[in-house]
Formats: C-alpha cells, structure tokens, sequence
C-alpha cells in the first residue's frame, strides 16, 4: 500500500464513525477507480434488521450496476475492517480488484472476543480463503487502534 492511500482509508473509518453515529456497527468502505476517483462509498446499515447490509456488499452491487468488467477489475476497495465471507464472494462475483483493509477480521474476532461479544452465526474468515484470486493488502496499523476504539463503544454501549 502506498501512502497516496491513507486518505481513502481515513474516509473509510470516518464513514465507520458515521455508522456508528447512526447507531449501527462501525464499519465503512470506499470505491476507488484505476484513476483514483472516489466512485462510491457506504457504510454499515445492518440496524434496520437486514443482516446482508454491508458497504463491501453494497459497493459490490453498485459497481455491478455501474461499472464495465475491465473497470472493476482495475478498482480497489478501501475498507475499515477486511470483509466478511459474505462480502469477500460478492466482491469476487462481480470481479473486483484489489482490497485494501484497516483491520483484520482476525483482530476483530479478538477485540470482541475480549468485548464478550458473542460469535457471529458466520464464521470469520480471511478474504482469500473465500476469494483466493483476490489481491488483499492489510491491515494498517497506523488507523488500526481507531477502528477497535469505534467497535469497543459500539458493544460497550
């Protein structure tokens, strides 16, 4: 990862912050062309009882929509933690490129283990055990302890 990329991820954790905001879990992504452009962004919504509410999924679908094969391909996905299963098949079904993420699921797993968080009904996997074709770079230290700061005020309540 390259330094030009902190900003995106920075938006990423601001947007999980927004989430957070909002009431939801903190979790925030960004779509960035080949070019660099901002293309989309989202945030967790998964408060509204819908489950699949995720911006990795989300951005998945809107690139679907939006983008031309080869366009996807080119693009990155900014992200505040890395995706779930469920969004790392999405990603790949569409034929995203790469994914750039700030916190593993390994240290998610851990910090809400330590939350008293209790297991999710899917189990936690590395992108590229769901997506082995899927470049994936992460995670990013120097945003790292922001990230476990918003899940801890989520489950703390």
């Amino acid at each position: 990862m390259k330094d030009t990329e902190l900003p995106y991820l920075r938006r990423c954790v601001e947007l999980a912050a927004e989430a957070l905001e909002a009431g939801d879990e903190p979790f925030g992504s960004v779509l960035v062309s080949a070019d660099g452009e901002i293309l989309a962004e989202d945030h967790n919504r998964v408060a509204s009882g819908d489950r699949t509410r995720h911006p990795e999924f989300e951005l998945a679908r809107w690139a679907a929509a939006h983008m031309t094969p080869e366009e996807r391909a080119a693009a990155t996905v900014y992200t505040s933690g890395e995706h779930c299963p469920m969004c790392a098949a999405a990603h790949a079904w569409v034929g995203l490129g790469r994914i750039v993420y700030v916190a593993s699921s390994e240290q998610l797993t851990q910090w809400l283990t330590e939350l008293g968080v209790p297991a999710p009904p899917v189990r936690p996997l590395p992108v590229n055990e769901v997506a082995p074709g899927v470049v994936v770079e992460g995670p990013v230290p120097e945003l790292t302890e922001r990230v476990r700061q918003l899940h801890s005020q989520f489950h703390k309540g």
